[in-house]
């Protein structure tokens, strides 16, 4: 008897340590995905903006090359890339294909894109983990692009091709509703109000105004020289350096503007992200390959979570996965020190912060998607560039992005800086 309850002791204490090796902080592990470097665009004003008439597989040769001249690693040992796209026929499959060899890497390294929506370009991050914690390759370079500018929201869905049993199923139906009436429902449903949204609004606006002088963005972004038309179709060739959606915006004017998705509704052109063309890029690898190649770690990905919400208030996604990937990590929302929850709609964002109890001084300290824009297939990958660059400069250590999917989801991963 004695034995064996020695045994089940033993038993309990392996099982007890195993789930803990499961928590953070974990032991650096040679099996660990790490991230080396990462490049964005700026972004540039859907339409009216310097990427107007660029193509996405253009900005996303400018985010390749700029992870690969900034790590110094050799093109040759990228074996996969993997991008996220929304809104191009067959997620721009073909065009980001080309844009790996634009970048200088050969028919060697092999290539995908990913739609998941919003989340898009972190889901790519994350499917480029999964490649190299299998050991299917040993290095990577993953992230996003989007051009909304050539490519706009009605590609999303053909209306016309819906069958008829779509429509009669509630939740089949709900996946359907325009993005700008979810944000209307999220508002309704838990009380935030147009005066609230408006200041939150405001204080994005401000933030990255601020950011955007005193340069904090400015190591994250690389130069794009690219074409633009005039009014009379001739071409110009220009180099753009920072993003265009950053202004200084008074609460007076967003006080101002007209419900844009519903009369008397409470969003707004001015709380609401926006339309942006742009493209990001992460490089990833096994640690014990960083290592023996002297390539240098920047950080590691700790923990990632999908949860599933209703598709008419999809915006509250956030609110359940980051205490899913917390719970997952042995986190608390105290212990992250800077957390990137995108802005699609200043309703759901508001929310989302609340309902997790995270402090809004520790949110998009740089601002968010309202004031630097929301380009669907890149924002996951451009969080990740803004989200180092801040724990850098900060010297802080662990950081959190999340967001909301379109059709009712939300994503969350936690980051960790080295």
């Amino acid at each position: 008897m004695e034995r064996l309850n020695l045994f089940k002791s033993q038993l309990i204490s392996n099982y007890t340590s195993n789930i803990n090796m499961k928590k953070y902080p974990l032991s650096k592990s040679p099996d660990d995905v790490v991230i080396c470097g990462y490049a964005r665009t700026p972004l540039g004003r859907a339409v009216k903006g310097s990427f107007k008439d660029t193509q996405p597989e253009i900005l996303a040769k400018f985010a390749i090359q700029g992870v690969l001249e900034r790590t110094k690693v050799n093109p040759e040992d990228v074996q996969e890339i993997v991008f996220g796209n929304v809104l191009g026929p067959g997620c721009n499959n073909m065009k980001l294909r080309q844009a790996g060899f634009l970048a200088g890497l050969s028919e060697n390294t092999t290539f995908m894109t990913v739609n998941r929506l919003c989340s898009s370009g972190l889901q790519a991050i994350m499917n480029l983990a999964y490649a190299i914690s299998n050991g299917q390759v040993d290095c990577g370079i993953a992230g996003g692009a989007e051009s909304m500018s050539i490519s706009d929201m009605n590609s999303l869905v053909d209306i016309n091709s819906i069958p008829e049993e779509s429509f009669e199923h509630e939740k089949a139906r709900n996946c359907l509703i325009p993005m700008g009436l979810t944000s209307e429902n999220v508002a309704e449903k838990f009380g935030i109000g147009r005066k609230e949204q408006d200041q939150f609004a405001f204080e994005s606006y401000k933030k990255a105004v601020d950011a955007q002088k005193k340069g904090y963005f400015e190591k994250e972004i690389v130069p794009v020289t690219t074409q633009i038309k005039d009014k009379d179709g001739n071409l110009k060739t220009i180099t753009v350096t920072k993003d265009e959606g950053p202004k200084e915006t008074p609460l007076e004017t967003l006080t101002k503007l007209k419900p844009a998705f519903k009369k008397d509704g409470s969003s707004t052109a001015g709380n609401s992200s926006q339309t942006t063309d742009g493209a990001a890029a992460v490089l990833l690898m096994r640690r014990s390959v960083a290592e023996k190649k002297g390539i240098k770690i920047i950080g590691k990905i700790v923990g990632y979570a999908v949860e599933g919400v209703p598709p008419e208030i999809m915006g509250i996604g956030p609110a359940v996965a980051i205490p899913s990937v917390l719970k997952k990590t042995g986190l608390t929302v105290n212990d992250i020190d800077i957390f990137e929850v995108n802005e699609a709609f200043a309703s759901q964002a508001i929310y989302s912060l609340k309902k997790v109890g995270i402090p809004f001084e520790k949110a998009n300290p740089k601002g968010g998607a309202i004031a630097l824009g929301h380009p669907l297939g890149c924002t996951g990958a451009r969080m990740l560039c803004t989200l180092f660059t801040e724990l850098e400069r900060t010297n802080k250590k662990l950081g959190v992005i999340s967001m909301c999917i379109g059709s009712g989801m939300g994503a969350a991963a936690v980051l960790e800086r080295e």
